[in-house]
């Protein structure tokens, strides 16, 4: 636990100098998200449906953009980050839109610690579960926190995309499906302004679909759908073709980009 505790620490400084930087840059459309742009997917949008009134829990929420795009359609939203310049743009965001959301720093694995609700919806998305090292603890959150017929749903890069090494020149297959091992990356810029002279160094861990379904059904969630996809609604991987709005696609589409997962607690 002591080297995961490192890992940890490690990643959070660099998401801390990453806030500053995401929310200036044109990924994150900060001016017209603060105008009533939507940050959310039609994926999740879809999936969720009506959520107003429902209680909403959104694990590893950045600084709050989607936390806040579900706080706008009606839900009462909680958002969780490990990162405290996260949290506290997060905060801001909040009051200047005038919103009822609630924001907690914490690793995600405490989260029980900080958070006594239960919740009619968990939601995460698109870059979370490769920051933690085993995600049975990661389930045992997502089934205590969720009431009784409640929802999880997540949307995530899919865990062939994260085989690859994309730090050279061209994307090199270089990690494996399942790795337990941590993967150490450092180089220069952000996923959303590669320009940018931060250094981000980072720690991650591949898990295959397999851990993911395992560790929600071993908590009791039955899952109602595993859905894989060939496009990816980010532009953030070497090479992309786009198609249409929010969907970008490999030239040959030989495996998924994403995947989403539903599933509800009996």
């Amino acid at each position: 636990m002591e080297a995961n505790q490192y890992y940890f620490n490690v990643n959070k400084e660099t998401w801390n100098k990453k806030v500053a930087i995401h929310a200036k840059s044109d990924m994150y459309k900060m001016e017209d998200f603060k105008k009533g742009r939507t940050s959310l997917m039609h994926y999740e949008i879809e999936a969720l449906g009506n959520v107003k009134d429902k209680s909403l829990l959104h694990l590893q929420c950045h600084f709050g953009q989607d936390t806040l795009s579900w706080s706008r359609m009606g839900a009462k939203c909680t958002g969780i980050d490990i990162s405290e310049e996260g949290i506290k743009l997060a905060r801001e965001l909040n009051n200047e839109l005038e919103l009822d959301a609630e924001f907690v720093c914490c690793n995600v694995y405490d989260v029980n610690k900080y958070v006594n609700n239960k919740f009619d919806i968990v939601f995460t998305s698109y870059g979370t579960i490769g920051w933690l090292p085993d995600l049975k603890p990661w389930a045992k959150v997502i089934a205590s926190q969720l009431e009784n017929g409640g929802v999880f749903f997540m949307a995530e890069f899919h865990p062939i995309v994260w085989m690859f090494d994309y730090l050279g020149e061209e994307p090199k297959l270089a990690y494996g499906y399942n790795q337990e091992e941590a993967i150490y990356e450092e180089y220069s810029g952000t996923y959303a302004d590669s320009e940018s002279e931060i250094v981000s160094k980072e720690y991650g861990w591949n898990h295959g679909l397999g851990d993911v379904v395992s560790a929600l059904a071993a908590e009791g969630l039955v899952i109602e759908y595993l859905k894989e996809h060939d496009e990816s609604p980010y532009n953030v991987l070497p090479n992309l073709i786009e198609v249409g709005a929010n969907k970008f696609v490999t030239k040959d589409k030989l495996y998924p980009l994403i995947f989403t997962l539903k599933a509800r607690k009996p």
